[in-house]
């Protein structure tokens, strides 16, 4: 499978009376945007602004952010089963705005444990999101909805911003192109497979959702599925980076910009390509709610990694709080016991490590763990003339911020890998 990401670096952005793509200029009308908005009659209002890196800005409560990114004319769906028709993504060309992304804010989600951004200071510093130019999407939903609409709302609209702004650019000129190519995994043929032999045989499994808590209905993460009843699944690496998957509703340490920049999919082909390893594929599983789905998704997830993918080594991440943490380890564990050496990722939700924490599971043999930072970190904050929020309550709540967490600042505690924070044995 081979896909084009044809980048397009993006190096200010403003609201004009056009939606353009002008040299690394990118200029939205807002009246357009929201007039395209509020198609979905869910929805009664919405509010646009831009921010910026360095600015004294604090913006929340995060529902997503994505980068803006459409399918070349022809060459695949965006979005496939939630914008798009059904079309098996990562394929073709899909052209990218590098450097800016759109941040969907959630007027129903209290400020109080939420997530936000800030654009200056040491949290903002700790988090690509804060290197980035944001366009922020406040949209307001029709009173009275229940809670799950206004949340498919939200979804449909992150999507549609992120693919509309990246249309801007599909007539204009690329600054690079990205080539992510992988065969199957039981491809042999080829000069380029035979210098393959003998090196490491990489597989990636990676939870994109937890049963601790049930999925929406209409709640679209893989494919437009809300994942209910699912067991683990091989998944193509463009796939992850393409738009097959966004973030659930609920996603601690998650943002669908980091799905499409998956830090640990993106090292493992750039060593791939590098001639370093043989990264042969990846595995999509959930976390279960209870100990027989546990047993089964773990014993499925490892089973695929070594007789479909034939993996001799596994790197696993985890999604949401503690719980997953066991689902990951036992998965680790059996690969471990099938002879594939494993390392593992994991994001402390807790403040005082006494709970929710990697101590949830001790298995001796999985004894490479990346500690990807945790609530222990905390910055205090600066009172903030300027918030971008969903709502009058949480921007007052959250201009008074004396505290920040930095499992509440989005890209910091990042649970696929992208963290800045590294752990330090004194």
């Amino acid at each position: 499978m081979r896909l084009e990401l044809a980048i397009h670096p993006v190096t200010d952005i403003d609201l004009t009376s056009e939606t353009k793509l002008l040299g690394a200029a990118l200029h939205v009308d807002p009246q357009e945007l929201q007039r395209l908005i509020l198609e979905d009659q869910r929805l009664q209002s919405v509010d646009i602004e831009t921010a910026r890196p360095g600015e004294a800005c604090r913006i929340g409560v995060v529902f997503d952010i994505l980068e803006p990114r459409a399918k070349e004319r022809g060459s695949g769906s965006d979005f496939p089963g939630i914008l798009g028709p059904y079309a098996v993504a990562g394929q073709g060309t899909t052209h990218v705005l590098r450097g800016v992304a759109v941040t969907v804010l959630d007027e129903g989600s209290p400020p109080s444990g939420g997530k936000l951004l800030e654009m200056s200071g040491p949290a903002a510093a700790a988090s690509h999101f804060g290197s980035l130019l944001h366009l922020v999407v406040a949209p307001h939903a029709v009173p009275g909805l229940e809670r799950h609409t206004v949340l498919n709302a939200l979804r449909g609209v992150s999507v549609t911003v992120a693919t509309y702004l990246a249309r801007a650019a599909l007539d204009g000129s690329t600054a690079a192109t990205e080539v992510l190519e992988l065969p199957g995994p039981t491809h042999r043929s080829g000069q380029a497979q035979s210098r393959r032999e003998g090196l490491p045989r990489v597989a990636y499994i990676g939870q994109i959702q937890s049963r601790q808590r049930v999925a929406e209905v209409s709640e679209q993460i893989l494919y437009g599925s809300n994942t209910v009843g699912m067991v683990p699944l091989p998944l193509h690496p463009n796939e992850w980076l393409d738009g097959a998957l966004v973030c659930a509703y609920m996603n601690m340490g998650m943002e669908t910009y980091l799905y499409q920049n998956h830090p640990i999919i993106t090292e493992l082909y750039r060593r791939h390509q590098a001639g370093e390893i043989n990264f042969v594929g990846t595995i999509a599983t959930v976390a279960a709610s209870d100990g027989e789905d546990r047993s089964r998704n773990c014993m499925l997830a490892a089973h695929l990694a070594k007789w479909n993918l034939g993996a001799n080594v596994v790197v696993l991440t985890k999604f949401g709080g503690g719980a997953p943490h066991s689902d990951m380890a036992e998965t680790a564990r059996l690969c471990e016991a099938a002879g594939m050496a494993t390392a593992v990722a994991v994001t402390d939700m807790s403040g005082d490590r006494r709970a929710e924490s990697a101590l949830l599971f001790n298995y001796p043999e999985i004894n490479a763990i990346v500690y990807n930072g945790g609530n222990d970190t905390r910055w205090k904050a600066t009172p903030m003339d300027r918030v971008i929020a969903g709502s009058p309550e949480a921007a007052k709540a959250l201009a008074a911020l004396q505290e920040i967490t930095a499992g509440n600042v989005c890209g910091v505690t990042n649970q696929q890998g992208a963290s800045r924070l590294r752990s330090v044995v004194y």
